[in-house]
């Protein structure tokens, strides 16, 4: 899969996609490249906001922790993404954690930087707010899921927003992460689906056989 170059993954992100020349180069200019392995964490949650994070090449969770341990994904970021905006305005710390899902490159733009370039350029700001508003239906959406859908009817709608690829490469960990609940219940809705002809279980994977009966049990 070809990589994209700097400026054309900044291009494609709606933040910077309609930013003139010199403003784009001063951004380009700007990014820090970083690269992390699979399970290493970016930051943690509480430690002081070091930028904005755009993903070249990789997969990114971003998630909460209950003091129980219990983990809450927020964010799957994939290449074209960005996370952690909301600290870079309100001067907070980071609100949650990031770790690798697998071997990724990504680049930093400072917080004083971005600053900067919305100071000189507002329309960039126009960008934050469409984003901003669509991250704050992403939580709504969350929260509804939370609060009404069952497990196996969570974890059903989960496995349709993999993509459509049959063989899915996640854990069932990984999956009560995303769905709000423990490991175990996880695996008992897993294997409702199963018995409903919808997915068949494998070691280290899941195949998705019938992604309409998936979606009947949502």
């Amino acid at each position: 899969m070809k990589v994209p170059t700097t400026r054309d993954l900044l291009k494609s992100i709606k933040y910077f996609a309609n930013l003139a020349p010199v403003p784009l180069e001063r951004t380009e200019a700007a990014l820090v490249m970083l690269a992390f392995q699979r399970g290493e964490t970016l930051f943690m949650e509480g430690e002081p906001c070091k930028g904005l994070y755009i993903v070249q090449a990789g997969r990114v969770r971003i998630y909460k922790t209950s003091p129980e341990g219990r983990e809450q994904v927020l964010l799957v970021a994939e290449p074209g993404d960005t996370f952690n905006e909301v600290p870079v305005f309100d001067g907070g710390p980071n609100p949650a954690t990031a770790e690798a899902l697998e071997d990724s490159v990504l680049h930093l733009l400072p917080r004083k930087d971005l600053l900067a370039l919305i100071e000189e350029y507002p329309a960039l700001a126009r960008g934050f707010v469409q984003v901003f508003a669509a991250r704050l239906r992403h939580l709504t959406a969350l929260v509804e899921d939370l609060s009404f859908r069952s497990v196996t009817s969570r974890v059903a709608k989960i496995l349709l927003q993999q993509g459509r690829e049959a063989s899915l490469q996640i854990t069932q960990q990984e999956l009560a992460a995303m769905a709000g609940t423990a490991r175990e219940v996880v695996g008992r809705a897993l294997k409702a689906l199963e018995e409903r002809g919808a997915i068949r279980l494998e070691r280290g994977r899941i195949l998705v056989l019938d992604r309409r009966a998936l979606a009947e049990a949502i």
